[in-house]
């Protein structure tokens, strides 16, 4: 099983979104058995709380359900536990390591760094344009998705 967690700073809007794709995305290709997708945040200021309701409107605009999602935060542990660590943007990897400490297995890394054009993706929750995370987040999904398939060939 090849385990994924998806990371932002409060795990509301961004890590969700990515989670949920990324699920859905996994579905799609019968990978479900194989791939275990989950997300979280860096911060504490959110936990508990579901997902934000512009993030749930996007994600059903494509089908995508997300009931049930609530916010929790990094911890260690998570280290051990996931392959593959996936912030959405630098600010996020700053804090990953500030609660990890360390990456001496390289699983941590940016969705973007999965795409051709490399790079953060905007916090909608200050820019209100979900669209383009929503767009950033699938292209990024779908290079960490390819890539993960090309280790299970």
């Amino acid at each position: 099983m090849i385990r994924v967690l998806f990371i932002c700073h409060g795990n509301i809007c961004r890590s969700p979104m990515a989670e949920f794709i990324f699920r859905d995305l996994v579905e799609k290709k019968g990978l479900s058995h194989k791939i275990e997708t989950a997300s979280c945040a860096t911060s504490r200021e959110e936990i508990g709380n579901p997902v934000y309701p512009p993030a749930r409107r996007i994600l059903l605009e494509h089908g995508i359900f997300c009931e049930g999602k609530t916010a929790r935060q990094l911890v260690k542990e998570d280290y051990a536990y996931y392959d593959y660590l996936v912030a959405m943007e630098n600010y996020n990897l700053r804090n990953m390591k500030k609660i990890i400490a360390s990456d001496p297995q390289h699983k941590i890394s940016r969705l973007l760094d999965f795409t051709s054009h490399p790079g953060d993706i905007d916090d909608p929750w200050y820019s209100g344009d979900f669209q383009t995370a929503y767009d950033e987040i699938f292209r990024g999904c779908q290079g960490l998705l390819a890539q993960i398939q090309s280790k299970l060939s």
